[in-house]
């Protein structure tokens, strides 16, 4: 059954090639996303290059590609992926390694790729995409007063009423740090200092224990992206933490009384990989030059509300407001990577995560039975 279905594989990539014509294929996340993605850059880039685009969904991780190259099949040439999945992907030698500043163009200034990109990659297969933000907002219709920083979602003597705060530890912890007092440091650095300390963990969560059981506060959990922004629609709650792009969207996009605040803001990441063997890798990796040059990332934020990796995009950005593709909505005040909202952030880091994730979701999920 084994070899059969290698067979299968195969013999499908042999008619996909003989009955199409050839096209550099991108896996990426389906929906608004990609669609950013494909007209932001992918469509330009082709036909700069005179070449096919073609994107398909994928539902994240490696065992998609690898179980391609076990079946000597490859059909993908560039994968959008987490840090950790270029990481891995790039020591099971999955993906092509980068000589970053040959292999990727300057800035329209001359500044080298490797300083252009808001931060370093997480290995030397990745290439940084967007960067979006785990913020918060706040429904204006339920809220009297401004809330302005981290400290005031904690603060329920001010601001009354229930929070929406994600269901896993991920970001909870560094934000119940900032929020009592714990200082970021460059990117965060100082937050998950004190994470790994003795009582730093316990710290956080004892800080959102206390929101959650506030009688001025109480904590809904959410798990789904579309969640934080209906649950402040509905008025169940008066703040939710959430992701940037889904609150851009049901305040631009529906009109709802949800505005953000981006004082202790998450940077997260999205990266991509050139695949080794792919079916069309010269062209591949000429097109994944290109779409992630300084014109065309800043291209992706016609579309959706996520960062461009790189710092010179902003200034193409800013020279074109209104930048979105409404005409009439400046992106720069939307950008998670701005100058405004990045005066106290931390990069979300996966190294950390990954070494303590298993640990700290037992703790975190003991916690929260005690919240019932």
């Amino acid at each position: 059954m084994k070899k059969l279905s290698k067979l299968l594989l195969a013999l499908s990539f042999v008619l996909s090639i003989t009955s199409s014509s050839y096209a550099v294929t991108i896996a990426s996340w389906g929906g608004a996303y990609t669609e950013s993605q494909k007209l932001g850059y992918g469509d330009p880039t082709a036909k700069k290059l005179g070449i096919d685009i073609n994107w398909v969904d994928y539902s994240g991780g490696l065992s998609e590609i690898k179980a391609q190259k076990e079946a000597g099949a490859i059909t993908w040439d560039i994968i959008d992926l987490f840090a950790f999945d270029t990481i891995n992907g790039c020591d099971e030698g999955l993906f092509v390694e980068f000589d970053f500043d040959k292999d990727f163009p300057a800035a329209p200034d001359g500044t080298p790729a490797s300083e252009d990109f808001f931060t370093g990659m997480p290995s030397k297969c990745a290439v940084g995409n967007i960067l979006y933000s785990w913020n918060y907002a706040y429904n204006t219709e339920n809220v009297k007063g401004t809330p302005k920083t981290i400290k005031d979602f904690f603060n329920t003597k001010k601001f009354p009423g229930k929070r929406a705060i994600y269901t896993s530890a991920l970001t909870n912890l560094e934000i119940a740090l900032a929020a009592d007092g714990v200082k970021m440091g460059k990117g965060g650095e100082l937050i998950y200092k004190r994470l790994e300390q003795e009582g730093g963990i316990d710290r956080a969560m004892n800080k959102i224990k206390k929101l959650c059981t506030d009688p001025n506060g109480g904590c809904v959990f959410w798990s789904a992206g579309a969640q934080p922004p209906e649950l402040l629609v509905s008025g169940e709650v008066v703040m939710a933490t959430g992701w940037n792009g889904r609150f851009f969207n049901a305040e631009i996009g529906e009109g709802a009384p949800i505005k953000q605040v981006w004082d202790g803001q998450g940077l997260d990441y999205e990266y991509f990989a050139l695949v080794k063997g792919g079916p069309d890798e010269a062209n591949a990796k000429k097109a994944l030059a290109m779409m992630t040059n300084t014109e065309m990332l800043a291209g992706s934020a016609k579309y959706i509300a996520y960062a461009p990796w790189r710092k010179s995009s902003l200034e193409i950005i800013k020279a074109g407001e209104p930048w979105y593709k409404d005409g009439k909505t400046e992106m720069m005040p939307q950008m998670p990577t701005a100058p405004s909202n990045t005066k106290n952030y931390f990069l979300v880091d996966p190294f950390y995560w990954a070494d303590n994730g298993t640990e700290i979701g037992e703790k975190w999920e003991a916690m929260k039975a005690t919240l019932n």
